[in-house]
């Protein structure tokens, strides 16, 4: 016989999300959904969250909205199989970021005078600090996260105390002085050299887009979709003349690399 109680129909689109998926884990529910661990669902929350930054790009509302509700799904299952284990239940998360979200907004729920963005990052990372007592300030910052990303996110947070270039000139010579550096790495043929130089090169790089008031990750992301839909087109005038990548040196290619760039 079946064990799970009907669905109810009256609770708000939230509780009725987390009663669908507490009966999909349920003894008789989906089997798929039952054997789902905290780390067998990482792959899918990781691929989901980039959809939602992808779907966001591409200005679709209908598929950013689809892709939301993905992610959702995936906090609240991870929040049911907590509470399976006796953990915590999704209304703890939600009591704890709700209860984060007051402290560090003081100037809207508090008597603190901050108005402009700079002074309310500055009081975010002052609470913070306070709230992390003992530990040293780049502690919190996630080593799971894409490269650029981390990256970017270090510099912010520096910024955040003062450690920070004051004019962007000072962060393009960074720049210079990293290619030159790398140059002679590379000039030395050590590969530990090179490898160290270019990851200076790149996190400059990440700084000048900061200092740019640009995303370094979405930069690059351009960057790359610029390049794919570039090289279809060369592909596509290779077809059209009856040849095929591979079979055409660099000469030719950069020919019509050119002609698709214009």
């Amino acid at each position: 016989m079946p064990t799970s109680e009907p669905l109810n129909s009256k609770l708000s689109t939230f509780d009725r999300l987390c009663e669908i998926v507490a009966q999909l884990r349920a003894p008789d529910g989906c089997p798929w959904d039952r054997e789902q661990t905290h780390e067998s669902l990482l792959p899918a929350l990781i691929e989901e969250a980039y959809e939602v930054a992808g779907a966001v790009r591409a200005k679709d509302d209908a598929n950013f909205r689809e892709e939301l509700g993905d992610l959702l799904l995936l906090i609240v299952m991870h929040a049911e199989i907590a509470q399976e284990t006796g953990r915590f239940k999704i209304d703890s998360v939600i009591g704890d970021v709700t209860e984060k979200l007051i402290r560090r907004h003081p100037h809207v729920f508090g008597k603190s005078d901050a108005r402009d963005s700079g002074a309310v990052l500055k009081q975010w990372e002052s609470i913070k600090r306070a709230e992390k007592t003992g530990k040293h300030y780049l502690d919190g910052l996630p080593a799971a996260l894409p490269a650029l990303v981390r990256a970017q996110k270090a510099q912010s947070k520096a910024a955040r105390v003062n450690f920070d270039w004051s004019e962007l000139r000072d962060v393009i010579a960074k720049i210079e002085e990293e290619t030159a550096e790398t140059k002679s790495a590379i000039a030395s043929q050590d590969r530990r050299a090179i490898e160290d130089e270019i990851g200076d090169l790149l996190f400059a790089v990440v700084n000048l887009a900061r200092k740019c008031k640009l995303d370094a990750e979405s930069a690059l992301q351009t960057g790359t979709d610029k390049f794919v839909a570039r090289f279809t087109r060369l592909e596509d005038e290779l077809l059209a003349q009856g040849k095929r990548l591979g079979d055409v040196d660099l000469a030719e290619l950069d020919q019509i690399w050119n002609r698709v760039k214009a």
